[in-house]
């Protein structure tokens, strides 16, 4: 699958740039640009048509929700996730109302913000294997409440989705590292760790050191026997 362009809408230039150096670190991304008021941002979503931009709505010139209604408007085949220290229940509904992905509070968390993005990215490759479309086909994107209650039950920055990948490896893997593992779902290593370290917790996994080829020790994953 090719890479998910990005397109970040921010008007603070720092945080801008955080949320670009969390977006680098998960494969399958490709950040096209930054923008910092109303007007960039039209003029990036014109020439650029990105896949994916994350929007914040107080911008100096503009909100971001008027763009998420021009975007809608003008029929662009651009997903839009949220970004926005708005807490109140109409900014809520109104993004839900345009289809927004995902709606996260600032600050922001990077766990958080990577595991919706992942969750975006596993979503496309499964709607672009799908021909027609069976009723749980429809309940898996869109996270139906019983999924919902299921995902809830694991611990924050842990999903079912990225769980399960990361267990099918050790089907025809006998020992991982959490490099490796990453490698082999798209996925950082640090977010690999997370969720290996979470199924030696749960019994599935146990782990050893094991000695690269420069010598030094790495921890290795194998299925608990």
């Amino acid at each position: 699958m090719s890479l998910i362009s990005v397109v970040i809408v921010e008007d603070n230039a720092g945080i801008a740039e955080l949320h670009r150096r969390c977006l680098s670190q998960i494969a399958g991304i490709e950040i096209q640009a930054m923008a910092h008021s109303y007007q960039e941002a039209i003029t990036l979503f014109d020439v650029l048509s990105p896949d994916l931009v994350l929007l914040d709505v107080q911008l100096p010139d503009g909100s971001g929700l008027d763009l998420l209604r021009l975007l809608r408007a003008e029929k662009q085949e651009t997903d839009v996730l949220l970004i926005t220290a708005a807490r109140d229940v109409d900014t809520l509904q109104e993004a839900m109302r345009g289809g927004v992905v995902d709606y996260i509070l600032k600050p922001v968390v990077f766990s958080r913000l990577e595991e919706s993005i992942t969750k975006y990215l596993d979503s496309r490759v499964t709607m672009a294997g799908l021909g027609a479309i069976e009723q749980s086909d429809v309940d898996a994107m869109l996270m139906r409440p019983k999924e919902h209650k299921s995902t809830a039950q694991l611990p924050k920055g842990i999903d079912n989705v990225t769980l399960d990948k990361v267990r099918e490896l050790f089907k025809s893997n006998a020992q991982l590292t959490a490099e490796q593992s990453g490698q082999l779902i798209g996925a950082s290593r640090t977010t690999a760790r997370r969720y290996l370290e979470y199924l030696i917790s749960s019994g599935e996994l146990e782990a050893d050191l094991s000695y690269g080829t420069v010598g030094r020790p790495e921890r290795a994953y194998v299925k608990r026997t």
